[in-house]
């Protein structure tokens, strides 16, 4: 297989064709349409400047902090006009009635006659720009797809196996190929631009020689699968969660460890900043719960492939969006800024495209494998998504009967049922069969007790076997369908997968939290295996009208950072960071009340990209906390002046002179001190537990994961305990007081031990002089995984595709 995907990229050569005339002008309505996609558009191994271009692009900005100006974002954007500009670098006619034009980054624009023609040579191109990667996913998105335990998608496409599929599990695959033939003209139309989009991704690798198996319509619904299940799904970790519990109820007794867990899980924190106003009530926990359980802690025995030397890829969740309305837009228009985050990689795993004709009129980001701009621009609007955190996956505790294949449910002893998925190549190991175990539920994921009895535990989500129908609404969006705010909603209620859909056009601006939201039957807690013995089965699924949504706010803005939906959405029970500190509070104080221009909201999102969120929201209340009493040592008083100093600076974490230091001495004290102190705080009440609740989700997203994200709930629980302590008023307070025991004084002598025990540490390192402190920057450096391209890029928390968009005009409403 590796031998293969050597050919594959050595022969991955862009070959120029001879120019032909550009295609034919379009109406373009944007005053201003920029965007940016690192490393770039070349994603073969025949390395030129189209290769890491846009990496210059996106390193451009970040040191200029909120310093931007109108001329950066020229310098640090490219033009994401219709259509191409001046004379086309490259052209090519891979059939009659298709044109493709590569203007000098490298971005194809694909005119063509029928849908069925663009939609060709979006393939076409496809083979070009990311034919490794797609071959590279092939296999492994089918393991996303058949929901097999265990496996990383992304982690096995790294690992250099192959999984080869089975007749079985490309069954399962083609009955959603059926599903679209039975969903009516839309279906059908998707279904065309599929066909023809493999007929060009089979017509360019054979172009190129290459001895690649031929795609079919199954390969498009794997990666429509792989995108719905590792980006747009969420939870399914309820039995880690449900051990945890058990371990806080033995430690704490019955009530309080509930109690316990309930604070840290903040399922309805009255405090999280959230996307839209309103309540939305959704996955919230009832009073009593017959139909949940409690798996025995260290019972749950997984049944998961081994992936041996598969490396780990670390998630830096980034996605934003920044709407300004017309009403707080300097140019009375509309501002958006806004792109999703899907990892730094080389081949990034987003391509550019520009699509017209045959109804299409788009330009924006392609996952290699579908036939659509999945994120982009129309010719009067632009959209984007983040990840909601929307909660799609129940595990089910299917009580035993007689053995481990065998299960009741509704009364009868049913056998779980056999899926061959495959297998599983690796160059030197025996292959592996991946037989899979399903109940009424879904995948079996393992065995646990439950008070002592031993239940299997089955995985079942809302969008398997169905992922395909998401992109509906997608080629809708694509193909001039999408005219106003209100339209858009309507469209993307389709969207099953679990996003944020945000838009903007030169009037409106729009937010909604898509997905396929199971109703949960009452009685049963979404953060808890749910018993599957039949009588607490999903009862549909949500409304549209259920779902958070916004069309023009009253606030005239709209900020998201992966943050909660609306007031009373549920967080998945995967997703403990909805508490009273998310890292959009640094885009709402970056944003500020007044009005602003485009570039006035690119430094604001550029300003949030490199703050530590820690000594912007929570230093404060520490600080508070702390100067209740004085200093047990001049180094540890000279430490909180140091933070306070870079507080006071912005909190920045560049380095702007590239020594590989941060440039303020206090993100090294911080980085020290906040593991202990948020440990010192939780510790009084969870004891040896608050390392378990560290590995439920990390304390700090620090140099150990390149670069802080802060999306975790730390930072939430921090704050609110702290407060507490002083006496201020809280929205959704804890059950009890955590730091101290509930004592004011021995809180803060623990805070005051935390910042002593982190100065000896860095004393130890770095010498006694606490002005020459310094963070290590490189290892926060951005590297592009699969180390294929060298080039590093400076830490910033910001999309991998990002869009730069403010509209003039509209079609004829």
């Amino acid at each position: 297989m590796r031998r293969l995907f050597g050919t594959a990229l050595v022969a991955l050569v862009v070959i120029g064709v001879a120019g032909a005339a550009s295609g034919s002008a379009r109406k373009d309505y944007a005053a201003v349409a920029l965007n940016v996609l690192p490393p770039g558009e070349n994603g073969s191994l025949i390395f030129n400047r189209n290769t890491n271009d846009q990496a210059a692009l996106y390193e451009c900005l970040t040191p200029l902090f909120d310093r931007v100006k109108a001329d950066d974002l020229k310098r640090c954007f490219k033009d994401a006009s219709l259509g191409i500009k001046g004379k086309p670098v490259r052209t090519q006619r891979p059939r009659a009635g298709v044109l493709i034009e590569r203007d000098r980054w490298g971005v194809p624009h694909i005119t063509g006659k029928t849908a069925a023609d663009v939609a060709f040579g979006a393939g076409w191109a496809t083979a070009e720009d990311r034919g490794l990667l797609l071959e590279l996913l092939r296999g492994p998105a089918r393991a996303a797809a058949l929901d097999i335990p265990g496996i990383s998608p992304i982690a096995l496409a790294l690992s250099g196996k192959a999984l080869v599929a089975s007749p079985q599990g490309e069954a399962f695959l083609a009955s959603q190929v059926q599903l679209l033939r039975k969903a009516g003209p839309a279906g059908t139309k998707l279904l065309a631009a599929i066909d023809a989009y493999v007929a060009g991704l089979n017509a360019s690798f054979a172009k190129q020689g290459l001895p690649i198996t031929p795609y079919t319509p199954n390969d498009v619904v794997a990666v429509g699968a792989l995108l719905a299940a590792r980006f747009g799904a969420n939870g399914g970790s309820e039995m880690r969660r449900a051990m945890f519990l058990d371990a806080l109820q033995r430690a704490l007794g019955k009530e309080k460890g509930r109690a316990v867990f309930d604070d840290l899980r903040a399922s309805d924190d009255t405090e999280a900043p959230v996307i839209s106003p309103g309540r939305f009530p959704y996955a919230k926990a009832p009073g009593s719960a017959p139909g949940s359980v409690v798996i025995d802690d260290g019972s749950f025995q997984p049944l998961s492939p081994a992936l041996a030397s598969a490396p780990l890829v670390r998630s830096r969740p980034a996605s934003n969006a920044l709407m300004i309305g017309a009403k707080r837009s300097k140019t009375r228009h509309p501002l958006f800024v806004a792109g999703p985050q899907v990892g730094y990689f080389f081949p990034e795993f987003f391509m550019e495209v520009d699509l017209h004709g045959g109804g299409f009129d788009a330009r924006g980001a392609l996952l290699p494998g579908l036939p659509l701009v999945l994120i982009g621009r129309g010719s009067d609007f632009a959209w984007s998504v983040t990840a909601s955190q929307g909660d799609n996956i129940d595990i089910f505790a299917e009580t035993l009967c007689g053995d481990d294949l065998h299960y009741l449910y509704r009364g009868e002893c049913r056998e779980m049922t056999a899926l061959d998925a495959g297998t599983l190549r690796s160059s030197g190991l025996p292959d592996q069969r991946l037989q899979l175990r399903l109940t009424v539920h879904g995948v079996v994921q393992g065995y646990a007790t439950v008070s002592g009895r031993r239940v299997a535990l089955s995985l079942q989500r809302s969008t398997r076997g169905r992922e395909v129908l998401s992109a509906i609404p997608l080629y809708a969006m694509d193909t001039g369908a999408v005219e106003s705010a209100q339209s858009f909603v309507k469209t993307v209620r389709g969207v099953e997968a679990m996003f944020n859909l945000h838009y903007a056009d030169d009037r409106d601006i729009a937010h909604y939290t898509a997905g396929r939201l199971p109703l949960r039957a009452p009685g049963t807690d979404p953060a808890l295996p749910t018993v599957g013995t039949g009588e607490y089965e999903w009862r549909g699924f949500l409304p549209a009208k259920g779902h958070p949504q916004v069309i023009n706010p009253k606030a005239g803005a709209i900020l998201d950072w992966n943050a909660k939906p609306a007031a009373g959405f549920g967080a998945a029970d995967d997703n403990w960071s909805y508490g009273s500190i998310q890292r959009k509070d640094l885009l709402t104080a970056a944003v500020g009340t007044g009005k602003l221009d485009l570039a006035g909201l690119v430094a604001a999102m550029n300003k949030a990209a490199t703050q530590d969120l820690r000594v912007m929201e929570v230093w404060p209340v520490i600080a508070d906390v702390l100067t209740t009493g004085p200093a047990p040592d001049p180094r540890a008083q000279q430490a909180l002046d140091i933070v306070n100093a870079w507080r006071a600076a912005g909190g920045s974490r560049l380095d702007r002179d590239l020594d590989g230091k941060v440039d303020h001495p206090g993100a090294a004290i911080m980085d020290a001190a906040w593991p202990l102190i948020a440990r010192a705080v939780m510790r009084p009440v969870l004891g040896d537990l608050v390392e378990r609740l560290a590995q439920l989700h990390v304390v700090s997203d620090d140099a150990n994961s390149q670069g802080s994200s802060y999306i975790d709930g730390w930072y939430g629980y921090v704050d609110k305990d702290l407060r507490t302590q002083l006496g201020r008023t809280i929205r959704s307070p804890y059950s009890t007081r955590y730091c101290g025991g509930g004592n004011l004084d021995s809180c803060r002598d623990a805070l005051w031990s935390a910042i002593a025990q982190a100065c000896a540490a860095l004393e130890a390192k770095q010498g006694s002089d606490l002005a020459a402190w310094a963070a290590d920057a490189r290892v926060e450096r951005i590297d592009f995984t699969t180390g294929l391209l060298r080039d590093t890029l400076a830490w910033t928390n910001r999309p991998t595709f990002q869009q730069v968009m403010s509209f003039s005009g509209h079609r004829k409403r």
